[in-house]
């Protein structure tokens, strides 16, 4: 990936997308170093459950793997950012998750002061799966 300023928060959107698409930690680890070669941190986070009943831990979990991958800094501002592009991706497919089963991973990807937050996840319903997408982003101060 080749930055440019014109196009980092798209690109650094595709980075969530792809940190929310790996398929095991292995693959994570991969795509985590490979984005660090063009100065983009990143991290991904598991969830699965009861999407609208667990959404202060989803956002939590999101805030907490941010800070431990330094992603972002600890401080409030950071913190806000990720807790907000999460929230708003989240509510991007809440009304096809309500009541139901989700599984899936939050791609989390920053570059300067530019922050992604992708969720990616299937919707289930017995043999019946749905798959849904939901994307920010977000401006914080380097």
């Amino acid at each position: 990936m080749v930055m440019n300023m014109k196009s980092s928060s798209i690109m650094i959107s595709k980075a969530a997308i792809l940190m929310a698409m790996t398929g095991s930690r292995e693959e994570e680890y991969k795509k985590i170093e490979s984005l660090k070669r063009d100065g983009i941190k990143a991290v991904a986070v598991d969830i699965g459950g009861d999407l609208l009943d667990s959404i202060p831990k989803v956002i939590e979990r999101a805030i907490v793997a941010s800070r431990r991958k330094n992603v972002i800094k600890e401080c409030h501002v950071s913190d806000g950012a990720v807790a907000g592009a999460t929230r708003e991706a989240i509510m991007q497919v809440a009304s096809k998750a309500t009541g139901l089963s989700v599984g899936g991973k939050i791609g989390i990807a920053r570059m300067e002061e530019h922050l992604s937050v992708c969720i990616f996840m299937s919707i289930g319903l017995l043999h019946l799966n749905e798959v849904a997408i939901g994307l920010a982003h977000r401006s914080i101060p380097e």
